[in-house]
């Protein structure tokens, strides 16, 4: 799927990096690093051209927030008219704190706790995708004791096969723990119409990440659709929305972007036919591309014929490269035309601590500025505290200005929670 260049905010001004109008080195060293900077002007880009490809249909587009649920970026996609999508309590707080209303979220997520659908209820969520018959019954029994009704939809298990570049990034093959199965779909649908508390309005399917193909999303739909005639058939006629999740992918290396007039043009006439509301829930697509990382090397070293430059950000910083095997490309902010090959690693006390391997890069030394690629989602979101590392600062950038939207933790920070003199319990 091809559409041309997106919008970039990050280029090179007299030879240094910079985001939108503000150099990169100049964030660096008033804010130190690590520290993650985000482009206002690509989340808008990211977000208005999918608004623009589904203006054929009635729609809205429920940003997700597990992808980066940073305030700041949370308040500037608000403003361009999204919901969000949430998948625990915490994301529930952080919605409503940053000014979004019930009727803009919509909670997933396989293992709701009943205080998570108790708050969700009370907040008066637009919608509630389940995964499960046991959960109908649970969200029947929770409404009533606080005295609504809710608004629920089926997610599905379409059992589509995808292209993902991780096993770990499918969600909607059979066998996965997401969903309902779907030879189990029809029976839960007539469970939602026999409750007292609970009102079916939605179908939902989420089929993984980092899809770049068409073909998905239509089997996908196209099995929804199916299910949607055979609920109707029951004579429940009560459903709104058709969601589709999320996952359009995003190029971290030589992908080539999704076609978006092309994947809406797939979808126009089956949505169309079946009345409902569109509902997606993008994460990645809109904010990957729109972060980088600043990271100073903090020693080169050579080790058995390796080079190595040891950074003061790592696997605590950014996971994905040790955990899903994933390509960020990285480069000095202030290049000086050499190259190396290097293993770029960070300071925790592990072999997997690594952002690139074997990676011919900018030469770099001591003291330089990296920038690592791509890490609007699931960055700052899957950084830990481990070795008793603080959390780096987060960035905004806006035009020619930028603002800290998360301020670098503190070493007291890392320990406020912790009890000096706990309370002793006896058996």
């Amino acid at each position: 799927m091809g559409e041309g260049v997106l919008t970039s905010g990050f280029a090179r001004v007299d030879g240094a990096l910079a985001c939108e109008g503000v150099a990169l080195e100049r964030i660096a060293r008033e804010v130190g690093t690590p520290t993650y900077v985000y482009s206002a002007t690509m989340i808008r880009d990211r977000y208005s051209r999918l608004d623009s490809a589904l203006s054929v249909l009635p729609h809205r587009i429920h940003y997700t927030l597990k992808a980066n649920s940073n305030a700041g970026i949370l308040r500037l996609l608000r403003e361009l008219g999204a919901g969000v999508d949430i998948v625990s309590g915490g994301e529930l707080y952080r919605a409503l704190r940053a000014g979004f209303r019930g009727e803009d979220i919509v909670f997933g997520g396989v293992g709701k706790t009943e205080r998570e659908l108790r708050e969700a209820l009370e907040a008066s969520v637009s919608l509630i995708n389940v995964e499960s018959e046991a959960e109908v019954r649970a969200i029947d029994r929770i409404a009533a004791d606080v005295g609504t009704t809710a608004r629920v939809g089926l997610r599905v298990n379409p059992e589509v096969t995808v292209d993902s570049s991780h096993r770990y990034i499918k969600t909607g093959e059979r066998g996965a723990k997401f969903g309902i199965p779907f030879d189990e779909v029809l029976e839960v649908a007539r469970v939602c119409a026999s409750l007292t508390h609970v009102e079916l309005v939605g179908l939902d399917m989420h089929i993984g990440s980092q899809l770049f193909r068409v073909d998905p999303y239509v089997d996908g739909v196209e099995r929804l659709t199916g299910l949607l005639a055979a609920i109707r058939g029951e004579g429940i006629e009560t459903l709104r929305y058709l969601d589709i999740g999320g996952g359009l992918g995003v190029s971290y290396s030589d992908e080539v972007s999704p076609d978006l007039g092309r994947f809406a043009r797939a979808l126009t006439s089956r949505v169309k036919a079946t009345g409902l509301m569109l509902l997606m829930e993008p994460g990645r697509f809109i904010v990957g591309n729109a972060g980088m990382l600043l990271t100073r090397v903090l020693y080169r070293k050579h080790s058995g014929g390796r080079d190595f430059l040891v950074c003061d950000a790592g696997m605590t910083e950014l996971i994905r490269p040790s955990h899903y095997d994933a390509y960020h490309r990285i480069e000095s902010v202030q290049p000086n035309s050499g190259s190396i090959t290097a293993d770029v690693v960070g300071p925790i006390c592990e072999s997997g601590d690594f952002l690139a391997l074997g990676r011919e890069m900018d030469d770099a030394g001591a003291g330089d500025l990296l920038a690592v690629h791509d890490v609007g989602a699931y960055g700052y979101v899957m950084a830990s505290n481990y070795n008793t590392r603080p959390r780096g600062a987060e960035v905004l950038v806006d035009g020619d200005r930028f603002a800290v939207v998360t301020v670098r933790e503190r070493y007291e920070d890392l320990v406020h929670l912790e009890t000096a003199d706990p309370d002793w319990r006896t058996a």
